[in-house]
């Protein structure tokens, strides 16, 4: 008959504990049906599920075992599993795999208890919890730290917008931001990447910038904050805003565009994406010339705004060519994707305002990026609390991972 034993290994971690039990396993010619290994604060848990076959008694091995934990100064538990309990386990398998991502200045024991509440309250099992993010320092103050925890969870949830409601109402609450993606191949294969501009690659509008420059400020902005909370259509707003700026004169540009801040975390993540592969575009409601300048700037592949009109250097209050509303910007990812060959769930759409939501709803990956009310509500996903480079953790990445490329 064959016995099924559960073998957990715990204590300091060094060189060699895995090889040493293994071997004992091996030489009772024993399969391993699972095998999952941590390591925290240099303390290793190991755990084994072992099928011993018929030939064989499971006290010699236990009893091998044992001796060799206590030679290495490790503790060991053993657990006999019956064959309907691991049969259970097995049918466990066809459930639906979900990745769910904590990310914070710094995680507290409070956000992964009410996390992990509301996972289960959703009918979700958590299979295994993974720190992507480094290691901090005790006395480090950094306004700019980051801190993300990934949990694996398995489950079929009956109601998906109530669930991610939930974690959206965690999040404001615990000042943190919650991911839930569908673990799937797609999640580890997305390789295009498209950014909105104004208030997501740099912290701030351009329009407004110009408005301020041609003394019609306060006009300007009051109409941009409108369009962005989705009160006004975008085609309308814009038409509005740069008929205000006829008459600026051309040289104001440059000086605008040399004073633009990069959002924090922006060059550390287009430069990373592209050591991995990725292709990065800017798909903005703005202007090309600024477009062009944060293009060079942060090593982006495409850049696509609108052309503003100058003539006899000065603005003359229209745009030339089709104007990049909403419903253009989602066009323009469709044709990047085929350009590329990639599937729209191996593109991800990163945007604030109301005019990104039609990107962010047909990208594989679309996440609200400290955006306004309504759009965080309408994205799948959203980030409010850490930097852009916080995207890299919601594909799997770690950072240290960053050393290998």
């Amino acid at each position: 008959m064959k016995e099924i034993l559960l073998i957990n290994i715990s204590g300091a971690d060094k060189p060699g504990v895995t090889s040493a039990m293994t071997s004992i396993l091996a030489q009772y010619k024993a399969n391993i049906l699972d095998i999952g290994q941590a390591v925290i604060h240099d303390n290793l848990t190991l755990g084994l599920l072992v099928e011993i076959p018929p030939e064989y008694e499971s006290s010699p091995v236990l009893k091998d075992v044992l001796f060799k934990s206590h030679e290495l100064g490790m503790q060991v538990r053993f657990q006999p599993i019956s064959e309907a309990s691991y049969s259970h386990w097995v049918s466990q398998q066809g459930k639906d795999r979900h990745i769910v991502t904590l990310l914070a200045r710094k995680i507290t024991a409070q956000q992964i208890a009410e996390v992990t509440t509301v996972a289960k309250q959703h009918g979700l099992n958590i299979d295994n919890i993974s720190r992507l993010s480094g290691r901090v320092r005790l006395d480090c103050e950094s306004s700019q730290t980051k801190a993300c925890v990934e949990f694996s969870a398995r489950g079929n949830t009956a109601n998906l917008g109530a669930l991610r409601s939930d974690f959206m109402e965690l999040s404001v609450r615990l000042d943190a931001d919650i991911a839930f993606q569908e673990d799937n191949i797609y999640r580890r294969n997305r390789r295009l990447v498209c950014f909105d501009m104004d208030s997501t690659l740099i912290e701030a509008e351009v329009i407004d910038e110009l408005a301020k420059a041609a003394g019609v400020g306060d006009e300007v902005v009051a109409i941009t904050e409108a369009a962005m909370r989705g009160e006004l259509d975008f085609k309308e707003s814009f038409s509005r805003r740069v008929a205000l700026l006829k008459g600026l004169d051309e040289s104001v540009l440059a000086g605008i565009a040399e004073r633009l801040p990069v959002t924090e975390g922006a060059e550390r993540l287009v430069s990373t994406l592209s050591k991995l592969g990725f292709k990065t575009a800017i798909l903005s409601g703005g202007f090309n010339y600024f477009g062009r300048y944060v293009q060079k700037k942060l090593g982006i592949d495409y850049v696509y705004a609108n052309e503003l009109e100058i003539k006899d250097g000065k603005v003359t209050g229209n745009v030339s060519g089709e104007v990049v509303d909403g419903e253009r910007k989602a066009q323009l990812l469709r044709e990047l994707a085929a350009r590329e060959n990639l599937s729209l769930e191996q593109v991800i759409a990163v945007g604030d305002g109301a005019n990104d939501l039609p990107m962010l709803s047909i990208a594989g990956l679309g996440i609200a990026f400290r955006a306004k009310p309504l759009v965080k509500a309408s994205a799948k996903q959203s980030i409010s609390n850490l930097g852009l480079d916080g995207i890299l953790y919601l594909i799997g990445f770690r950072d240290r991972d960053e050393n290998s490329i």
